[in-house]
């Protein structure tokens, strides 16, 4: 339970991932699945999950201390679905050292909740990457109303948190607009492109085009109608720093516009 170089942004896409029947989102199910084996061996002190279905008007933290899901997506999904659970315990904490970062770095109004669940953008993907759910998760939400910036120092100011083992999980969806999904096997064009822009410009370590995405990207406003989805990502990118290298570690796609590439984020020493 060292520390921890690493920040990462997985997209959790689809509810479908949790239960295991054949699915165009197998591929990324199998990514998650294999986490612990291939993706990141170490065994974290704790996990900060930034979650793009958890929204506040201010930046909030999670001070449970034992987690229930939350059964918050909407479609005709399998009533199986609905008797699994994630009861990991809480980290409060994490709680306190985010909310001691945070106010340090500037942010006026950090607060805590500790009523709220684990919405299905956080536990399915826990669910598959550590299932025995035996480590402290805290969650963290975005501002939907604040833009790329904002994020980014977010995660600047909580970058220390790695030092003392706490594994920072942003989950999102790096193309999500399910207006535009369709089952014919093909992706669209501009999803792809936005996709492809994303990498290049994260691998050049371009981050104020990053934080600047909806100014920079090509279709970002297809990609993202509402950018809660994207966020997290600029969470984790801060949070690696500025010299960070960044890495595709996954690469899917589900209904033609869902992307599931996923990045890691390694801190490099000045």
């Amino acid at each position: 339970m060292g520390a921890i170089n690493e920040a990462f942004y997985i997209s959790h896409g689809s509810p479908i991932l949790a239960i295991d029947e054949p699915q165009q989102s197998e591929p990324a199910r199998q990514f998650l699945k294999s986490w612990r084996e291939k993706v990141f061996t170490q065994r974290p002190k704790a996990i900060l999950l930034v979650s793009g279905h958890w929204q506040t008007d201010e930046p909030t933290v999670s001070g449970v201390d034992v987690w229930e899901a939350l059964y918050d997506y909407h479609g005709n999904f399998p009533e199986s679905m609905r008797q699994l659970k994630y009861p990991a315990p809480g980290a409060p904490d994490v709680a306190t050292k985010v909310n001691q970062l945070l106010v340090s770095a500037g942010f006026n109004s950090v607060l805590e909740d500790k009523k709220r669940g684990l919405d299905h953008g956080s536990w399915i993907p826990l669910l598959l990457m550590y299932p025995d759910a035996d480590i402290p998760v805290c969650l963290l939400s975005v501002q939907t109303h604040k833009n790329g910036e904002h994020h980014y120092n977010v995660g600047k100011a909580l970058a220390s948190l790695k030092e003392e083992g706490v594994l920072i999980v942003a989950s999102g969806t790096t193309v999500h607009n399910l207006s535009t999904i369709h089952s014919d096997g093909t992706v669209s064009p501009w999803a792809i492109e936005f996709d492809e822009w994303l990498e290049k410009t994260l691998l050049d370590g371009r981050h104020e085009d990053v934080n600047n995405y909806e100014e920079k990207a090509p279709h970002a406003k297809m990609a993202h109608p509402r950018p809660n989805h994207f966020y997290p990502l600029h969470i984790a990118l801060g949070a690696a720093g500025e010299e960070a290298k960044a890495e595709v570690i996954h690469r899917s796609w589900d209904y033609g516009t869902v992307s599931y590439t996923s990045y890691k984020f390694t801190t490099v020493s000045s």
